[in-house]
């Protein structure tokens, strides 16, 4: 029987979680489509996952308050302009101190997000743990773009999050360039490099987090395409799929995981695969948030 995510609370500020929805792909580099994941990911993950999650072992909490809250126009803003509205609205949910999971939209909605984070709390006691193929560290899109679209561009989102204060590490990176290693290395930006070297274990990753709190950041293109197909910059390799769940674990275990996100999903026609797994994730990752030691704090 499929019952999955059940929204039951039409009021985000009396929500004990809030499914934010960014719907965006202004600064898309490749293959277009973000837009749209939102609502495909909502579709999959309201109807089609098993209520039960195996990988907890859990039910839904009967006290759980689920409120979704969608962004409407956002695909019509700048880059800059969008950034501004996420910020916004993400700090208005987290005022109210429920666990907020985003869905994009690209990357650079989470930039929003990290800027109201930053705006309530300390960045620098908080660690960004990025799942994704590419390090995203560019300072702008004018290497690679014939219109760029600057400072808020998809591929500079953990460059502004540096700027801002948070620990960085990446799990996945396979295809960046010279300048954003040169970066990363400079910066303390601790990367877990895929396809050279053995594999690490979710142990040793988090173990590399120094910090208690925990932001999650989960690029489709971060696992291997095998997994989650349709994302905007697929890469060969990349995360197994239970490896990932073995590592969102660990980090719920280990860490107090204040928030996270799922971006990147492009949605293509006859292929629910995608966003059927970036709906599994979000569900899994709410049951161990829910059942595991660490509870979210509310933002001071």
């Amino acid at each position: 029987m499929h019952t999955g995510l059940k929204i039951n609370c039409k009021d985000p500020a009396k929500a004990t979680i809030v499914v934010l929805c960014a719907p965006y792909e202004k600064t898309a580099s490749y293959l277009k489509g973000t837009s749209k994941a939102p609502k495909a990911i909502m579709s999959s993950l309201t109807s089609q996952i098993e209520n039960w999650d195996r990988f907890t072992n859990s039910l839904p909490s009967p006290n759980r308050k689920v409120a979704l809250k969608e962004l409407s126009g956002l695909n019509r803003l700048s880059p800059s302009a969008m950034v501004s509205r996420v910020k916004k609205e993400y700090s208005q949910c987290i005022d109210n101190g429920p666990f907020v999971f985003m869905l994009g939209g690209e990357h650079s909605v989470s930039t929003g997000a990290f800027q109201a984070i930053a705006s309530k709390t300390d960045p620098t006691k908080i660690t960004i743990c990025q799942i994704d193929a590419h390090l995203d560290l560019r300072n702008d899109d004018t290497d690679y773009s014939e219109a760029p679209h600057g400072q808020y561009a998809h591929s500079t989102v953990m460059r502004r999050a540096r700027e801002l204060g948070f620990q960085v590490v990446n799990v996945g990176a396979r295809a960046f360039s010279k300048e954003e290693r040169e970066f990363a290395l400079e910066n303390g930006v601790r990367v877990f490099e895929w396809g050279i070297g053995s594999v690490p274990s979710p142990a040793d990753i988090v173990e590399s987090i120094k910090t208690r709190d925990v932001y999650i950041t989960i690029d489709a293109d971060g696992l291997d395409p095998a997994h989650l197909p349709a994302t905007g910059t697929p890469v060969q390799g990349g995360l197994e799929w239970y490896y990932t769940i073995s590592l969102l674990k660990v980090l719920f275990l280990k860490k107090n995981v204040i928030g996270a996100d799922i971006v990147e999903v492009a949605p293509r026609p006859h292929d629910v695969v995608t966003e059927y797994g970036a709906a599994q994730l979000c569900y899994t990752m709410l049951a161990m948030r829910e059942i595991y030691p660490h509870k979210i704090q509310k933002h001071a």
